[in-house]
């Protein structure tokens, strides 16, 4: 297995010697405004350059998409990937999402399983920030609020656990708890919405995991490109080296890790 960060949430999964893009954001540095409804609106988006060229990141074999956001999903990956290259979502609504942008492969990976080349898929549920608080604002401004996680698992492989856009809930405890993951891929800049609640994971989630998942490896993505950011990857390299963690591992962009 082979891990590369490349930048946001936006990373690739080889497994079993298939290459697997998840939340492909493609965009310039600076394309796209800050999120009216988060902190820090004026700050530009992404912040950083891709470390990559375009061509050579979609030169994947499938491609996942945990929701369908516009700091997960864009025009720019949208015109890069082939049209016919299969590519798993969560649900209906971001099936035909999707399908409008000219995709003709599009599949549901579902909590049952779903078989893909030698492997197995999984929908994992959680939480977008804590759902009573966050789901009405996201129907308020229009942008939907479920996102998934997706298990990669095989006989012959280690069991991958991307946890996805989420908070620590009772669902990734769940997750944790059904499919004993060897390695977890944590989306934690702990972005920030304008009245103060997080939507994705914090240091103190970190813990919990770690707590609650003591043997994983746990990789943390999702850092230092969105507006709404409070977690920077030097607050956790700092929190690593004070707690003397091992198991946790703070990618760059543009850097693999492999198994």
């Amino acid at each position: 297995m082979k891990i590369t960060q490349i930048r946001n949430a936006t990373i690739i999964v080889e497994y079993l010697n298939t290459k697997i893009l998840i939340d492909p954001w493609l965009g310039p540095k600076g394309y796209m405004a800050g999120f009216e409804a988060a902190i820090n609106p004026q700050i530009r988006q992404p912040r950083v350059d891709l470390p990559f060229k375009i061509k050579d990141i979609v030169n994947v074999d499938a491609v996942i998409l945990t929701h369908f956001h516009p700091d997960h999903f864009d025009s720019y990956a949208a015109e890069a990937l082939n049209k016919n290259i299969p590519f798993f979502v969560q649900n209906e609504t971001d099936l035909k999402i999707i399908k409008s942008f000219g995709f003709n492969n599009v599949k549901l990976i579902s909590d049952k399983g779903i078989k893909f080349n030698n492997f197995e898929l999984y929908k994992t549920n959680c939480q977008h920030g804590k759902k009573e608080i966050i789901k009405p604002l996201c129907d308020k401004i229009g942008m939907p609020y479920d996102a998934m996680g997706v298990v990669f698992k095989a006989t012959n492989e280690k069991t991958l656990y991307l946890a996805g856009d989420t908070i620590w809930c009772k669902e990734v405890e769940t997750a944790i708890k059904k499919f004993k993951p060897d390695i977890i891929i944590l989306n934690a800049c702990a972005a920030t919405v304008a009245n103060g609640e997080r939507i994705i994971m914090n240091i103190e989630d970190i813990k919990e995991v770690l707590k609650n998942s003591p043997k994983s490896t746990i990789i943390a993505s999702h850092l230092d490109t969105v507006s709404h950011l409070t977690v920077t990857r030097n607050d956790l390299k700092e929190f690593k080296q004070n707690n003397n963690i091992e198991n946790l591992i703070i990618p760059d962009d543009g850097e693999s890790i492999e198994y």
